[in-house]
C-alpha cells in the first residue's frame, strides 16, 4: 500500500520540481499552448456530439436503469476525450517532452542521458518507432478493450466488471505514455515498457491511476501532460536506479 500511495503523490510532486526550475517552462508552457487549442476543437465538437447520442441511446431505457448507465457513459465519454487529448498532445509536443525529460534526467543523475545524434536516418528511425508505439498501444487498446466492453452486457457485475477492465488498460495506457520518455531513449520494446511497468508494481498502478485521472478531467487535462511526463521521468529516476540498455533491471 505504501507504494501505491508514493505512485499517486508523483504527480504533485512533479508540480513542485517544475516551479523550482525556470529553466523548464519553455517545454512545459508550448505544449500546453498545444494542448488547449486541441482541446478546444475536441470539447466543442465530440463532447456535444457524444452528451446527444448518450441521450439517443438511453431514450425508451427505464428511467432508473437510463440513469445508471448514463452516468457510467458520461463517465466513459469523458475518459475517451481525455485519451484522445493525451495522443494528439504526446504526439505533437514529443520534441518538447523529450528534451524536458532529457534534462530532468541528467539534472537527478548528473549524467546526460540522450539518443543518437540527429540525422535524416536517426529521424526516419525515430519517427517509425514513434508509430510503431502508437500502433502497439492501440492493438493493447482493442485486445484488452474490446472484451472489456462485452462485460458490459452482463447484467449487475458485468458492467462493474467491464468497468474496472477499463480503469486497468486505461492505467496501463498512462504508464506506457507517461514513462515512455526515459525508456525510449534506451530503445526498450514495447514488451519491455510492459514488463517496466509490471517490475515497478503497485507504485506504478497508483502513478498510472492518477496520470489517468488527471487526463480525463475536462480542462485540466489541459495541463496535465506536461506534468504527467514530468512525474513519469522523476519516478523513473528515483525508482530505477540502474536500468541496463538492453531491458534488464537489477
Amino acid at each position: 500500500m505504501h507504494a501505491f500511495l508514493d505512485g499517486l503523490s508523483f504527480p504533485l510532486r512533479a508540480i513542485r520540481f517544475i516551479g523550482s526550475q525556470p529553466m523548464l517552462w519553455r517545454y512545459i508552457v508550448i505544449p500546453i499552448a498545444l494542448n488547449i487549442l486541441i482541446g478546444f476543437v475536441l470539447y466543442t465538437t465530440l463532447l456535444w456530439v457524444g452528451f446527444q447520442a448518450i441521450e439517443v441511446l438511453l431514450v425508451d431505457w427505464p428511467k432508473w436503469i437510463a440513469w445508471f448507465v448514463r452516468v457510467l457513459l458520461i463517465i466513459a465519454l469523458f475518459i475517451g476525450l481525455g485519451y484522445m487529448l493525451v495522443r494528439f498532445g504526446v504526439v505533437i509536443g514529443s520534441p518538447f517532452y523529450s528534451r524536458l525529460s532529457e534534462l530532468i534526467e541528467e539534472q537527478l543523475r548528473g549524467v546526460a542521458r540522450t539518443t543518437s545524434p540527429t540525422s535524416p536516418a536517426s529521424i526516419a528511425y525515430d519517427l517509425l518507432r514513434a508509430l510503431l508505439f502508437e500502433l502497439k498501444k492501440l492493438i493493447f487498446l482493442l485486445a484488452f478493450g474490446i472484451p472489456a466492453l462485452l462485460l458490459n452486457v452482463l447484467p449487475g457485475v458485468g458492467t462493474m466488471l467491464g468497468m474496472a477492465a477499463g480503469i486497468a488498460i486505461g492505467v496501463t495506457i498512462s504508464c506506457l505514455d507517461f514513462f515512455d520518455p526515459p525508456l525510449e531513449r534506451r530503445r526498450l520494446s514495447f514488451r519491455a515498457k510492459l514488463g517496466y511497468i509490471r517490475h515497478h508494481l503497485p507504485a506504478s498502478a497508483g502513478f498510472g491511476l492518477i496520470c489517468l485521472g488527471l487526463v480525463s478531467v475536462p480542462f485540466l487535462n489541459l495541463l496535465a501532460v506536461p506534468v504527467c511526463i514530468t512525474a513519469g521521468t522523476l519516478f523513473f529516476c528515483e525508482r530505477s536506479p540502474v536500468y541496463l540498455d538492453d531491458g534488464t533491471m537489477r
